[in-house]
Parts: structure tokens; C-alpha cells; sequence
């Protein structure tokens, strides 16, 4: 649904060929303090997901799992590069020689006065090379087709995409919504894979309402009864009424559309805003109610998302390089599915405590 925002996919590409057509790099949200009880590492992984990382820096410091800290979960198939912590109160850090190897590297440590917690980034940087891309028809692209490829990237840059949850969220199989759905029946499960069903949950029901603003084009305007969210702030204003300074906003990427992170609470919105919302919530019932009733508290997100320091090269004809910058919890899918459609590749910060 993210695509046709746009209109349909260009494109066909194969993503991922291997892990180095996935770069995402962390921007810190604030550096080592170069103190206290946690060591701090700058580590570049390769083929391995942030949970094997995170095991093993537990086994090679010898602490519980909890002990180390990290902001978002990071692609497998990719390289990444992204900051761990580990607490060592009292204790001097392992040797670094110890737990490099077999796709991981570190590339700084140094001590740090707290625990990096969950989204604790200031955003993402990507650089993902899509290759052998194919018309819908099945031909190479040519003059016109590239042609086409940028003036919707150019597009992008100009509104930017709606800021969909990826199907990351929603596990392997595609199966976290149903898997909630039975969590809210008494089926029980473990703290985590509780959290990660939650957030699942959230998320497909934010998915929901966004698929409605994008059928009636108002994913990146203001409607009447609308809730905005200042850019690159949580902080939210509204209802408000439909007006030209609202507009003037929201077309200068001040402030932006939002939907609902279902919880506790009635809904902010009122008028034509609240109408997409309830009409979600009385096709997912018990979702909802579920959602209630495990104590999560009503919040917003942004329908939309702006890549900041949008660039694309072609390597040779049929293969493009897109590098840009994306907040936490935003993702690359959304990005790629106005060229590509919606995809199952890519991914971005995913700390499930996160918007």
C-alpha cells in the first residue's frame, strides 16, 4: 500500500544479494562519556543479527544478557555498524582480541556513565544497492525507465513516504498479529516475545489507519480534526481544525499527520481525522481491547517520514545506489516500496519500546 502513494512500482530489483548491498550505520544521540561502568562499543557485524551480537558479548564478558545494552535491532543479512554496552562495575574490559572475528569488528571502545537504552540513536544511515532491476515487463531499464526512477525519487525528497511500520515487525512468517491475537485470548508467552506481540499489534493497527489516508491521498496533509507531531520532536498539538497556516506547516515539514499507537485512553483526534481511526478500531475489536487491557497508553506517530540527504547513483544501468538518513524507528522498506512495491527486505532501527 506504501507504493501506491506514489502510483504502482517501477520497478523489480533484487535486494540483498549480499550483506554489503545493506549498509546502516547509527548516528549516536550523544558520545561516550569516556567514565563509568559500562564499556561502550562501536561494532561493524556482518551476517549476524543484533541478538547473536548481543549473546556474545555477554558470554565474552561473562555478565547475564542483560547486562548489555544496545538501541534497535539491526538487519542480519546486512553490515551494520551500531553501539553495544556492557556493564563492568569494578572490573577492567575483556581483551577486545577476544571478540573479534567470525563478522564482527570493533571499531572503538571506550567507557560510558549508563546503559544504552532501547532507541537511545539519534537515527539511521543507509546505503542500499538494488540490482538487476527489471521493468514490470521484465526489461532492463531503459533511458525513460531511469528517467521515471529518478523523477519519483525526486518526489520522495520533495514529500517524503508514509512512515510504515515494515514487515520486520510482524516476525518471519508474517504471523505476530495472529500471534497476539492469541496472547489477548489467555494464551500465554514469555516477557519478550510479549513485548514483540504488543508492538506487532500497535503497529498493524497504525498500518491499518495509514492505508486509509493513503487511499484518500491525506497520509501527508492535515484533515479536519487532525493531530500533528513537530518534526523531529514526539511532541504533538491538535485537534485542528482544517486551516492555510495548518497546511503551510505541513508542507514545510514543520510539523506532520498522525495516527494512532493504540492503548488506553480516547482517541485525540475529532471530524474527518477520528472517522479513519474509529472505523479501524471497529474492524480490529479485539486488538484493540487487548491492547487496553495489557495497560499500553494511547500515543502518536507520524504518517509520514522524510529522508533526509536523499542520493542515488547507477552503478551500470541496471543497478541503483540509494543512500539516506531516516529517524529511529522509521524504515528503509518504506523508502523502497515507491520504487520496488512492498518487500520483505530491508529494515531500520526496530527497538519495540519505540513509536
Amino acid at each position: 500500500m506504501t507504493s501506491m502513494a506514489f502510483g504502482p512500482p517501477l520497478v523489480a530489483a533484487r535486494i540483498k544479494a549480499v550483506p554489503e548491498d545493506f549498509v546502516v550505520e547509527e548516528i549516536a544521540a550523544e558520545p561516550a562519556t569516556g567514565q563509568g561502568e559500562h564499556l561502550h562499543l562501536w561494532i561493524e557485524k556482518r551476517g549476524l543479527a543484533t541478538t547473536d551480537v548481543a549473546h556474545r558479548l555477554a558470554r565474552w564478558a561473562g555478565v547475564a544478557p542483560v547486562a548489555v545494552g544496545h538501541a534497535g535491532m539491526k538487519d542480519k543479512q546486512a553490515v551494520t555498524r551500531q553501539r553495544f554496552t556492557v556493564h563492568l562495575p569494578g572490573r577492567e574490559s575483556p581483551d577486545i582480541v577476544g571478540l573479534e572475528g567470525d563478522g564482527l569488528s570493533v571499531l572503538a571502545a571506550e567507557r560510558h556513565a549508563r546503559k544504552l537504552p532501547r532507541g537511545g540513536l539519534a537515527g539511521n544511515a543507509f546505503a542500499i544497492t538494488l540490482r538487476d532491476l527489471r521493468s514490470p515487463g521484465g526489461d532492463a531499464p531503459d533511458e525513460a525507465l531511469r528517467a521515471a526512477i529518478e523523477a519519483r525519487l525526486h518526489g520522495v525528497a520533495a514529500r517524503g513516504v508514509p512512515n510504515r511500520f515494515g514487515v520486520q515487525r510482524f516476525g518471519r512468517a508474517g504471523d505476530n498479529v495472529d500471534q497476539a491475537r492469541r496472547l489477548f485470548a489467555g494464551a500465554r508467552f514469555g516477557r519478550e516475545t510479549r513485548s514483540m506481540l504488543l508492538s506487532a499489534a500497535r503497529s498493524h493497527l497504525f498500518n491499518r489507519v495509514l492505508d486509509r489516508r493513503i487511499a484518500d491521498g491525506s497520509w501527508d496533509r492535515a484533515i479536519p480534526g487532525e493531530v500533528c507531531m513537530l518534526d523531529g520532536r514526539r511532541s504533538i498539538f491538535g485537534p485542528e481544525p482544517a486551516s492555510a497556516a495548518l497546511d503551510a506547516r505541513i508542507a514545510a515539514f514543520d510539523a506532520h499527520p498522525t495516527g494512532p499507537l493504540w492503548g488506553r485512553g480516547d482517541l485525540r483526534t475529532t471530524n474527518d481525522a477520528r472517522v479513519h481511526e474509529v472505523a479501524v478500531a471497529e474492524e480490529e475489536p479485539g486488538l484493540c481491547t487487548g491492547l487496553e487491557a495489557a495497560g499500553l497508553a494511547q500515543e502518536r506517530r507520524a504518517l509520514r517520514v522524510r529522508p533526509a540527504d536523499l542520493a542515488w547513483a547507477w552503478d551500470v544501468p541496471d543497478r541503483l545506489v540509494l543512500r539516506f538518513t531516516l529517524p529511529p524507528g522509521c524504515y528503509a522498506t518504506a523508502v523502497l516500496a515507491v520504487l520496488c512495491g512492498e518487500t520483505g527486505e530491508g529494515a531500520s532501527d526496530e527497538s519495540h519500546d519505540g513509536p
